[in-house]
C-alpha cells in the first residue's frame, strides 16, 4: 500500500466500530495527519451524533495544525444539513486544504456536492482511494440507495446430510443443529443488522425471540411473513418488546401500533421483491433471512440475496425438512467446533 492507502485503511477500520449502529447513516471513519503523524482519529457511533470528520477534528490536541494537515475520509463528506451540520464545511472552516476520500457517497444530497463544495473553496480533493473496500464497507448504505432494497443476508443451519429441520417435534421449541458458539456468532450477527425476517411457519413451530440475547448490541427489528394469521397469539414475535413488522394479507390487516406494525402482502407471486419494497419503505438497510426453508427459497428464486451464511452442523436426521435448493458457489469457510460455516456471495453486479 501506499501512504493514501495506509490512512484510508484506517479509516475503514475505525468505521466498523459503528456497525449496527449507525442505521440509517453509513459507517464512516476518519483520520487527520501532520507530517506523517496521525494526529487525530475518529468515526461515526449512532445516527444524530457527530460524523467522523467532527470527532477526528476534536481529537486533535493542537488546532493549529489543522491547517498544514491533510484530512482522510472513507466516504464523501456531508454537504447538506441533517441532523448534524455539513462536515465538508467543517473541513473548509478550519482550513484543511488537503483531503483524501475513499469513495463518493451514492445519498442524493450528498453525491458529489461534498467534494464539489470542497474544490470549490480551494481544497486539493484526491478521490477515489481503496474505493473498492470503502464500498464494501458500505454495502448495506449503497445497496439500500442504489437498488431500493435492503442487503440482504441469507442464513440457516443444516444437518451433514442436508436437514433443516426435523419432519415432527412434540415441543414448540428450536432444535439445534449447531454448537452454542455458532449460536453466539449469530447473535453477534443481529446486532450488525438491522432487521431479520423468518415465516410463519417458524414461528409456528419454534416460537423464537429473534432478538440478541446472546451478545451485546441492539436488538434487530423483526419481520414476519403471515399472510394466513396462522400467528399463535402467544409468540414472542407480537409480545411488544421489540419492533415488529407483520407482513399479512389485505383480509387480515389490523391496526398497527408503535412497536407492532401490520402491512399488506398482495400476492405469493413476487413476494420477495414486495417485502424488499415494504423493507425500503421503513428505511431498512439490511435484513437477515432466517428461514424456513420456503422463505429462503423464495428470495432464492427471485436472486434477491447478496450473502448466504450457512452453518452444517455435526449430526444427522433421519427424515426432516430439506435445506433450500441452493446453486452453490465456491464459498469462504471456516470450522466453529464442530460446525462449519460456508458463506457465499451472490455473483450479481455490485458496481456502485
Amino acid at each position: 500500500m501506499n501512504t493514501h492507502e495506509n490512512y484510508i485503511a484506517r479509516c475503514t477500520q475505525l468505521a466498523k466500530n459503528g456497525l449496527g449502529t449507525t442505521y440509517p447513516n453509513p459507517l464512516v471513519g476518519c483520520v487527520i495527519v501532520h507530517n506523517g503523524k496521525i494526529i487525530g482519529e475518529g468515526w461515526h457511533y449512532k445516527s444524530g451524533e457527530a460524523h467522523a470528520e467532527v470527532n477526528a477534528v476534536n481529537s486533535v490536541k493542537d488546532a493549529s495544525l489543522l491547517e498544514s494537515s491533510t484530512i482522510y475520509v472513507s466516504l464523501e463528506p456531508c454537504s447538506h444539513f441533517g441532523k448534524t451540520p455539513p462536515c465538508s464545511d467543517l473541513i473548509i472552516s478550519k482550513g484543511i486544504k488537503k483531503v483524501v476520500i475513499g469513495t463518493i457517497d451514492p445519498f442524493a444530497k450528498v453525491s458529489g456536492a461534498g467534494i464539489k463544495k470542497l474544490m470549490n473553496a480551494g481544497c486539493d480533493v484526491t478521490v477515489g482511494v481503496l474505493e473498492k473496500e470503502c464500498n464494501e464497507l458500505n454495502k448495506r448504505f449503497f445497496t439500500f440507495h442504489k437498488k431500493k432494497r435492503p442487503y440482504i443476508i441469507l442464513k440457516w443451519a443444516q444437518t451433514s446430510n442436508g436437514y433443516i429441520a426435523p419432519d415432527t417435534k412434540n415441543q414448540r421449541t428450536p432444535v439445534w443443529i449447531t454448537n452454542p458458539y455458532s449460536r453466539q456468532l449469530v447473535h453477534q450477527w443481529r446486532t450488525e443488522e438491522q432487521a431479520i425476517l423468518v415465516g410463519n411457519q417458524t414461528v409456528i413451530k419454534d416460537n423464537p425471540k429473534l432478538n440478541a440475547r446472546d451478545w451485546h448490541g441492539q436488538n434487530p427489528i423483526r419481520i414476519v411473513i403471515d399472510r394466513s394469521n396462522k400467528i399463535p397469539k402467544d409468540s414472542f414475535v407480537t409480545d411488544n418488546s421489540i419492533k415488529t413488522i407483520v407482513l399479512t394479507s389485505k383480509q387480515h390487516l389490523k391496526e398497527s401500533t408503535e412497536s407492532l406494525i401490520y402491512e399488506e402482502v398482495s400476492t405469493k407471486k413476487n413476494i420477495a421483491q414486495e417485502i424488499c419494497t415494504i423493507l425500503h419503505k421503513h428505511d431498512i438497510q439490511s435484513v437477515i433471512i432466517e428461514g424456513g426453508t420456503t422463505t429462503l427459497q423464495s428470495f432464492m428464486d427471485e436472486n434477491l440475496w447478496d450473502e448466504a451464511r450457512v452453518f452444517e452442523g455435526n449430526l444427522t436426521f433421519e427424515k426432516g425438512i430439506l435445506a433450500p435448493n441452493f446453486t452453490k458457489r465456491l464459498p469462504l469457510t471456516k470450522k466453529i467446533e464442530k460446525d462449519t460455516l460456508s458463506i457465499y456471495q451472490n455473483d450479481q453486479d455490485y458496481n456502485f
